[in-house]
């Protein structure tokens, strides 16, 4: 039996107050409707868990994560990057914006990132050129980025990353406008944006399976990453199970990857295929903003299944679970491991999935 192991995680959110501790910080003008300085997030950062020693280097922010990392070895690292890339000072008008300095960049590389997901709502947060800027970036940098692009072609283009003697790894990224982006932001054929779902009806799961089956060979896994619904609440919308359950029934994809929820959500094993209905956030700078603590969002979890690579079966799921104090991970407490079982075991009841502690701080998915 082949087997790749792959890392997938949540909303990566390298812009504004973090953009603003490493090396490069871009112009930190905002303008959001009680805050005009990203520097802001950093002093409520510090406030509530201590001064961050600026700046920081370019793996600082990883923190814990990476040698958890180096350990396990992923055969491929994806991500939603959920920020613009570009020195472009020019805001979409939108509320909050999120963007950080090219020069930047290596706080993205440090983490050996293979594929960044764009199809989110803060990708074009400096508009056309920021998205281009973005992208180019990205590139230069040999990370593969997909779900946007200059062109509709280019937004649908998959990325493909070959394991050697062991088959392909295959990333799509999907939008979806329940997650907040706007239908303006849709690519079309001679203008960038992203690639964004009319709606999650069964139709539409059909083209974007056709789509799928045409780059899909024998023993390709396929991942789907997709950025839908609000921000928070636990319930798993009928219309997004029933999204990711018919693109598994025809074959066309192996892992659902969802994304958008600033906390994790409900894990289902669907026909042995792993679907994350919401990810959580894995970096942000929301330390000290007050309104949904009881959700955790300061937890952060790396999600590293084991997928049969000739069948695309899930073999096993392993979770590591960080925590993000002073724009860093640092591995969770155990009182945080075990709230974590506790409350993605609850919200998995129905789909028959739990977890279970391993070893003390890191968790593992059982499921019917």
């Amino acid at each position: 039996m082949s087997e790749l192991v792959l890392l997938l995680c949540g909303d990566v959110m390298t812009g504004r107050g973090i953009d603003q501790i490493l090396p490069h910080p871009g112009d930190p003008q905002i303008r959001e409707p009680y805050v005009i300085s990203a520097t802001h997030y950093v002093r409520l950062a510090e406030a509530i868990n201590g001064a961050i020693p600026k700046p920081v280097s370019f793996a600082y922010i990883w923190g814990e994560a990476l040698a958890e990392l180096a350990h396990i070895r992923p055969d491929a690292r994806i991500i939603n990057l959920e920020t613009s890339i570009t020195e472009s000072r020019t805001l979409w008008p939108k509320g909050i914006n999120y963007r950080m300095s090219p020069a930047n960049i290596p706080c993205i590389t440090a983490a050996e990132f293979d594929v960044c997901s764009l199809a989110n709502n803060h990708v074009l947060d400096c508009r056309y050129p920021g998205l281009e800027e973005t992208i180019d970036t990205l590139k230069h940098s040999h990370i593969a980025c997909v779900g946007a692009g200059r062109d509709t072609a280019e937004a649908q283009a998959p990325a493909i990353k070959e394991i050697v003697d062991r088959g392909r790894v295959i990333v799509f990224g999907f939008g979806s406008v329940t997650s907040g982006i706007s239908r303006e932001w849709a690519a079309r054929p001679n203008r960038p944006g992203v690639n964004l779902l009319p709606d999650l009806s069964d139709r539409t799961a059909d083209r974007i399976a056709t789509q799928i089956s045409s780059h899909k060979q024998p023993g390709d896994v396929v991942v789907a990453s997709i950025h839908w619904g609000g921000n928070w609440g636990y319930r798993i919308a009928s219309d997004d199970r029933s999204f990711a359950h018919r693109l598994i029934d025809a074959g066309a994809v192996d892992v659902v990857h969802g994304h958008s929820s600033h906390h994790a959500k409900a894990i289902e094993v669907y026909k042995g295929k792993l679907i994350l209905y919401g990810c959580g956030d894995f970096l942000n700078d929301y330390e000290g903003i007050a309104g949904y603590e009881a959700y955790r969002d300061d937890l952060a979890l790396m999600y590293l299944p084991t997928i049969e690579a000739t069948t695309g079966d899930l073999v096993r799921l392993g979770i590591v679970p960080f925590q993000i104090k002073r724009f860093r991970l640092n591995r969770a407490s155990p009182s945080d491991v075990t709230w974590i079982r506790d409350i993605l075991s609850r919200e998995g009841r129905s789909f028959g999935t739990r977890l279970d502690v391993m070893q003390g701080t890191t968790l593992e998915l059982s499921w019917t």
